[in-house]
């Protein structure tokens, strides 16, 4: 199923609201992963220009997607994950099964890229720029 689901597209104020007017408070604050999911989705959506086709996903069976777009007529799915090292889940691999994707990107603060399994790659945040390129646009 697709589903709305709302997220603040100004960081800034997000953190505001949050009460965090240093690095080291949002750092420390429990909703940190919250921020850097919802400012992904806007570098993304706003890099590929996929306002009208990026969708939050997520089925009755608990499997989720934080960003499912449809660039060039394929379709990619996009994990945040505020952490040095994630792995792949199972929500990931039934959400890359279901949805047929091209590829699944995890994308996270760090700075190696890899595969991490079939069609599941770690992105760095840092290569997010070039995701045009990547996506063979």
């Amino acid at each position: 199923m697709k589903s709305p689901k709302i997220y603040f597209r100004d960081t800034g104020l997000l953190h505001l609201l949050f009460g965090c007017d240093d690095i080291m408070s949002l750092l420390s604050h429990p909703k940190l992963g919250l921020s850097w999911e919802g400012w992904c989705i806007e570098q993304i959506i706003h890099i590929l220009d996929v306002s009208d086709n990026a969708y939050f996903y997520a089925t009755h069976g608990g499997a989720e997607l934080d960003l499912l777009i449809n660039y060039k007529g394929k379709r990619y799915g996009f994990e945040f994950k505020y952490m040095d090292s994630p792995g792949v889940t199972k929500s990931m691999t039934v959400v890359l099964e279901d949805l047929k994707l091209e590829r699944l990107y995890v994308v996270y603060p760090g700075q190696r890229s890899f595969p991490m399994k079939d069609s599941i790659e770690l992105l760095p945040i840092s290569k997010i720029k070039g995701l045009k390129k990547i996506l063979g646009g």
